[in-house]
C-alpha cells in the first residue's frame, strides 16, 4: 500500500509540474528524478531516514541462486527492510545510483550509504538462508518421513 501511495504522490507531482519540463533531457529521466525526490521528501518529513553513521569495513556479499528464491519472495524481503536500509538498497541496486549520489540525496555521507547497503544485504542474506534452511528441513521430512 505504501508503494501505491508513493507512486500516486509522484504522479500528482509530475502532473503539477509538467509545465516545468524543458525537454532538455529524457522525459523518463525527469519523471524518475521527481519520483525519487517526492518519496525522499515524504520520508524526511516522517523521519524514516534517521540513518546510521558508522562504516562497515568488510561489506557482505550476497549471492542469490535463481533456484533458491523466486523474484516475488526477494521483492517481499526487500519491502520488509527497515526504511533507511531499503531506501539505500533501492537507490543503489535497483536505480543504479552511486554511494556519493545516494549520500547527496539522503543528506548523509558516502560511508553511511555503504554501511546501510551492507546492512541491508546482510538482512537479505539472513532471510534467504532462513528460507533455504526451511526448504532443506522440508525435504528431509518428506524423504525420511519424520519431523525433527
Amino acid at each position: 500500500m505504501e508503494a501505491e501511495d508513493n507512486l500516486h504522490d509522484s504522479f500528482m507531482t509530475i502532473y503539477d509540474k509538467i509545465g516545468q519540463f524543458g525537454a532538455k533531457g529524457s522525459f523518463e529521466g525527469w519523471m524518475k528524478r521527481i519520483t525519487v525526490n517526492t518519496i525522499l521528501q515524504k520520508f524526511r518529513k516522517e523521519e524514516h531516514l534517521n540513518l546510521i553513521s558508522d562504516n562497515i569495513e568488510n561489506p557482505i556479499e550476497v549471492e542469490v541462486d535463481d533456484e533458491q528464491v523466486d523474484l516475488d519472495t526477494l521483492l517481499n524481503f526487500i519491502q520488509e527492510l527497515p526504511n533507511k536500509y531499503r531506501a539505500t538498497f533501492n537507490l543503489y541496486v535497483l536505480d543504479g545510483y552511486s554511494h556519493k549520489e545516494i549520500g547527496e540525496l539522503l543528506g548523509t555521507s558516502t560511508g553511511t550509504s555503504k554501511s546501510n547497503l551492507a546492512r541491508a544485504r546482510n538482512i537479505l542474506k539472513e532471510k534467504i538462508e532462513t528460507i533455504t534452511t526451511k526448504s532443506i528441513i522440508g525435504i528431509l521430512i518428506i524423504v525420511f518421513g519424520y519431523t525433527l
